[in-house]
């Protein structure tokens, strides 16, 4: 059998690996970081300074912040082929109670729409940016060919919202918000929860949506299991990325179809990949549920074809993986590889090591290992 694990993770700087390839370049990371900081700093002033502007005398709160998806889960991986881009989702805040005192949910959510987009504007033609506005659940800001940010907004109950105050180590003040039209039927805040988040929807108004629980499962599974898995999830992705070039599916999809599937492997990833990879097609030929929320299925989104599409996809995978383990050949091995994970995948088939039955088994522990240090985004 081949050990192909120093190929996909490693700790000596001298050595290349896949999760390397995978990770953006520092300068890429820190253009993000900038991005992001200058998006919020534009919103906290500008939102506020907007609404003003349409009318709104009464005190305004400043928007909060909550980093979310791949950036917040450290799954990020750098664009596998173009068109692809990094995608940064960066949620921004009001308080319900300030958004609903505008009488028709669907005006409110096309003023914090409106009021997010005209506060972008400026920032966003000084730095020759893209603001893309034709996203259902978001703001979209392409600033570089190989990333783009979307802001979805949210409004969040006050108590929630106060705690993303704590959160972010800031005070800013809020109060309420000026009544703007008058009640129209089908139309009213008492046909919406008022203890859930709420996501504004450019064409459905409002849609309960709080990616806070997601974000929260995942880093309690990587404390739990340790960081092996977050590198098994970034290694479906690559997967999904070299395949499919655009669409397949998700991320959280393949979060949590793999969460349940992983068992860690001692310094043997490519076995802890191929065996998540062994039971992922049924998995997803079964349905996979939202991990918070089990009657939101994840699997439906892709339809009947899509899932069929993947679970075979990632049969195929299974089979070259596989195949490369149980190779005689290291160059063999390294050229499957590349086949399915494109060229981020070393071809330095000197590294790969070739060990016994035994050995590979014993890399699968009794029980649960320890936790690793987890390293986490701060909301701001």
């Amino acid at each position: 059998m081949l050990n192909l694990s120093p190929l996909f993770f490693t700790t000596l700087e001298h050595e290349s690996c896949l999760v390397t390839n995978l990770d953006l370049k520092a300068t890429q990371v820190d253009l993000i970081s900038r991005v992001r900081t200058d998006v919020r700093n534009c919103l906290r002033n500008g939102i506020p300074r907007v609404l003003r502007k349409m009318g709104y005398t009464d005190d305004i709160p400043t928007p909060r912040f909550f980093t979310q998806g791949s950036w917040a889960y450290k799954t990020l991986n750098s664009p596998a082929k173009h068109p692809q881009q990094a995608d940064v989702d960066d949620g921004c805040y009001l308080p319900l109670s300030f958004v609903s005192q505008t009488k028709k949910p669907s005006k409110a959510a096309s003023v914090f729409f409106r009021a997010a987009e005209e506060a972008l504007t400026d920032l966003v033609n000084e730095r020759n940016w893209k603001l893309i506005t034709d996203k259902p659940t978001c703001i979209r800001i392409e600033f570089s060919n190989f990333a783009h940010i979307d802001i979805p907004l949210y409004a969040i109950p006050d108590s929630e919202f106060q705690t993303l105050a704590k959160l972010a180590m800031e005070r800013f003040g809020y109060a309420s918000f000026a009544e703007a039209l008058a009640t129209v039927d089908q139309d009213i805040w008492t046909a919406l929860p008022k203890d859930q988040v709420l996501l504004a929807h450019r064409e459905c108004d409002w849609k309960a949506s709080d990616p806070r629980p997601v974000k929260d499962w995942f880093l309690n599974e990587v404390d739990v299991r340790g960081e092996q898995l977050r590198r098994i999830v970034r290694y479906l992705k690559a997967l999904r990325d070299w395949k499919w070039g655009s669409g397949g599916p998700s991320s959280i999809l393949l979060m949590a179809a793999a969460a349940p599937l992983f068992v860690k492997h001692d310094r043997r990833d490519d076995i802890a990949l191929l065996e998540v990879l062994a039971k992922l097609p049924q998995r997803l030929r079964a349905g996979v549920n939202n991990p918070v929320d089990v009657s939101e299925s994840l699997t439906d989104r892709l339809g009947p074809e899509g899932v069929e599409e993947a679970a075979l996809a990632f049969g195929e995978f299974e089979k070259a993986l596989r195949g490369s383990v149980h190779s005689s050949s290291p160059s063999q091995a390294c050229s499957w590889m590349c086949k399915v994970f494109g060229t981020r995948f070393p071809n330095e088939p000197d590294r790969i090591v070739v060990v016994t039955v035994v050995s590979t088994i014993l890399a699968t522990p009794a029980t649960p290992g320890p936790s690793e240090l987890v390293g986490r985004m701060k909301s701001g």
